[in-house]
């Protein structure tokens, strides 16, 4: 008797079988966790070069990954020669270095392994070879480089002018259009570049101009790209997880982003100003029902250490944060379990903002806890709390944060934490038992300032 796979061809049958397990290795699990990694946005904007990344990962693999650490991505326009500050490109579209089939490859001149076709494959091993993960940053659509020369789409007869939507072009970069999904040839130019991604080796995608758009012509939320990369990547057979930017992603958008990416952005670009951290607050608490494995509100990187060395108009500074609101925002960004990428210079970074950065305790609410939530508001005080997921016992992770600008006392009662026994107590920014407790608890939170515990009960 002939088995199924002599009647119909092996392949044939092997393929059909395996379709439905890459869908699922793809989609499912890619982020049980958030995140965590480095993004060279904040030091290098869009001006990054192969050594400064190649350092950053080094530092990654001797100071970080042992706490958890483990992305690597290089953030927008490796594929110009001379990028301009900022983000602003005017005519400089024309000289984004393609392949034949109009997809973006790195600029040699700052990416010099990336040489004779290689694209970022040589980094990615060498990321790789350190324990790591790699990945890019990509922008909506297809090159407009690509349409003016109106290059092939792979696999098939279809030309970049026959793809290209310009009535959804992105309003803050000039370099891309969008891409008409609903044609067959759209979504073949999406597979196409994430199966030259895939055989690069990229673990991780951040598509910039997808979940938000400040004054669209023809959409604010990017459904069907979204959509159309979220299949590409399945097709792909590797597991790669997708970020989508900017912000604020639609909440209106909540049940389409979770279903279709790993991470998204809950507002606009995240700077070290205390007027940001504040708003993130608000941003957090909404999103709390969307918040689980595989898809993860993003509150955005962390801007700790030296910002803006190259590929801004500003001048080089050190993060304006002062060492309470850094705390906060550290506290805030684990207690909401919000992906953990930070994007200062690595190698330079201070012994303070190293500790926030290795503190095994406060990481494990970020990626251990659950059913995290706010708790109250009282005046300036905030206060967050979620399921500390240890063996034995109750415990309970709690977070109290003043938002004002003087020091002030806050208390929490075994009733706000829903028991009626007593409670112990341990300061985990301080690595510290502090005792049992009947009743409540009180401390003096700083201005600006956060206190994160787990509690026993």
């Amino acid at each position: 008797m002939l088995s199924p796979f002599q009647h119909l061809g092996t392949t044939a049958v092997f393929v059909s079988l395996l379709a439905p397990l890459l869908l699922h290795a793809t989609t499912r699990e890619v982020a049980p966790r958030p995140p965590m990694g480095w993004n060279s946005y904040d030091t290098y904007g869009g001006d990054v070069n192969e050594a400064e990344v190649r350092a950053n990962a080094d530092f990654i693999a001797k100071h970080l990954k042992q706490h958890g650490w483990n992305y690597v991505v290089v953030d927008f326009y490796w594929y110009f020669e001379h990028p301009e500050p900022d983000t602003i490109l005017d005519a400089s579209w024309k000289d984004a270095v393609m392949d034949r089939y109009g997809r973006l490859t790195p600029a040699v001149n700052r990416f010099p392994s990336a040489a004779g076709g290689k694209g970022f494959k040589p980094l990615a091993d060498y990321v790789h070879s350190l324990g790591l993960r790699f990945g890019i940053h990509i922008m909506r659509g297809i090159p407009r480089a690509a349409v003016a020369k109106n290059l092939p789409v792979k696999g098939t007869n279809a030309h970049a002018a026959d793809i290209a939507d310009k009535k959804n072009d992105c309003d803050w970069s000039t370099v891309m259009w969008g891409v008409d999904t609903g044609k067959t040839a759209g979504q073949a130019y999406y597979d196409s570049i994430v199966e030259l991604y895939a055989n690069w080796g990229v673990d991780f995608i951040k598509a910039d101009d997808m979940s938000f758009a400040k004054s669209a012509i023809g959409a604010q939320y990017h459904k069907p790209e979204i959509e159309a990369l979220h299949r590409a990547i399945v097709r792909s057979g590797r597991p790669i997880a997708l970020s989508l930017s900017p912000g604020p992603t639609p909440l209106s958008d909540a049940k389409n982003v979770m279903r279709y990416s790993q991470m998204w952005r809950i507002s606009g670009d995240f700077w070290d100003n205390w007027q940001s951290l504040q708003r993130q607050f608000d941003l957090c608490r909404n999103w709390t029902p969307y918040r689980g494995s595989n898809h993860w509100p993003d509150a955005d990187m962390l801007p700790l250490g030296r910002l803006r060395v190259r590929g801004f108009k500003e001048h080089e500074r050190q993060s304006r944060f002062t060492a309470a609101e850094r705390q906060t925002m550290l506290t805030l960004w684990s207690i909401a379990r919000s992906p953990l990428m930070t994007g200062g210079d690595l190698p330079s970074m201070s012994a303070a903002d190293l500790a926030l950065l290795t503190n095994d305790e406060v990481l494990a609410v970020d990626q251990n806890s659950s059913g995290n939530h706010e708790l109250f508001r009282r005046g300036d005080i905030v206060a967050w709390m979620a399921k500390a997921n240890a063996r034995g016992g109750r415990q309970k992770y709690l977070a109290l944060f003043n938002t004002g600008d003087s020091a002030v006392m806050a208390s929490v009662s075994a009733h706000d934490l829903g028991t009626k026994r007593g409670m112990t107590i341990r300061d985990l920014w301080n690595r510290k038992d502090l005792g049992s407790f009947t009743g409540s608890y009180s401390t003096i939170v700083p201005a600006h300032g956060a206190m994160l515990y787990r509690v026993g009960l």
